[in-house]
């Protein structure tokens, strides 16, 4: 489902390597762009943000593995699936830039250092757990929750624990955040993001199974790449991480963005989509 206002929507589909289909919305015309979206997010999260560039772009929207539209994450999903779903769109679409958002920004960064299949990375705010500064340690009450039923219940532990709830929250009962969340988190955005608890998990595990890369992991990535991240997001996730993988990669740049945080490509695409449009390369 795409939002009202954004239209001339083409919806087409892949096989992975492994035979799961992988689809995949396009919008807009000029040189191809790939969007790859966050945990607990679908590409209709994206569709505004792909509806802002798409006067520059021919973009592309994935979605992911359990999402609407695309095949089950498979027993043992791994971070290997996960870049050869985005090759797989990559070669379909001809598509040369990509964008990547949260854990599919480290998704990105491990595909273009695998392989040169961009001449374009865009990443906001990546998850590279960086000296393990992206805390796991809520994961076994999360999963225990989901086992016995209650999704609301790990959808709020992991808001607590995960490091990035204000501090006011984070310190509070799971109880009192499950309270909060359920009044703000309701009807449509609940029902796209309640079925994808299960992944989000599998998800934050590959994350916690890197165990702490150094920056140098991505030294292999040769394409002009931008590091995108909100200067009201944790230095875990933003300026300090960015500046760090920036040093690693030899053809790099920092925009961090005033008064934003870790949703802004959902909260504020068009200023996302500026400084896509501001740094890429001419």
């Amino acid at each position: 489902m795409t939002p009202a206002g954004i239209r001339d929507v083409r919806t087409g589909s892949v096989r992975s390597d492994d035979g799961t289909m992988i689809a995949y919305h396009s919008l807009g015309h000029g040189p191809g762009l790939v969007v790859v979206g966050g945990v607990l997010l679908a590409g209709s999260d994206y569709m505004a943000l792909a509806d802002a560039l798409a006067g520059e772009f021919e973009v592309h929207v994935m979605e992911r593995r359990g999402r609407p539209g695309s095949g089950p994450q498979r027993q043992g999903h791994s971070l290997d699936d996960e870049c050869a779903d985005l090759a797989a769109v990559v070669a379909t679409t001809g598509a040369a830039a990509v964008f990547g958002h949260s854990f599919d920004g480290l998704v990105v960064l491990e595909a273009a250092r695998r392989e040169h299949i961009f001449d374009e990375v865009f990443v906001y705010e990546p998850g590279v757990p960086i000296r393990g500064q992206l805390r796991a340690g809520w994961l076994d009450d999360y999963r225990r929750r989901l086992e016995h039923g209650d999704r609301r219940g790990a959808f709020a532990c992991m808001v607590k624990s995960a490091g990035f709830a204000p501090r006011a929250l984070a310190v509070m009962p799971v109880w009192y955040v499950r309270l909060v969340l359920w009044t703000v988190i309701r009807g449509q955005k609940w029902a796209t993001m309640g079925p994808l608890l299960e992944a989000n998990l599998v998800e934050h595990r590959l994350q916690a199974a890197l165990d702490a890369p150094s920056p140098e992991r991505f030294s292999k990535i040769t394409c002009p790449t931008v590091l995108l991240g909100g200067a009201r997001s944790p230095d875990s996730i933003s300026g300090p991480l960015l500046h760090e993988i920036a040093a690693a990669i030899p053809s790099s740049e920092v925009a961090v963005l005033a008064g934003l945080g870790h949703l802004t490509p959902q909260e504020h695409p068009d200023q996302v989509a500026a400084a896509i449009l501001e740094h890429r390369a001419r």
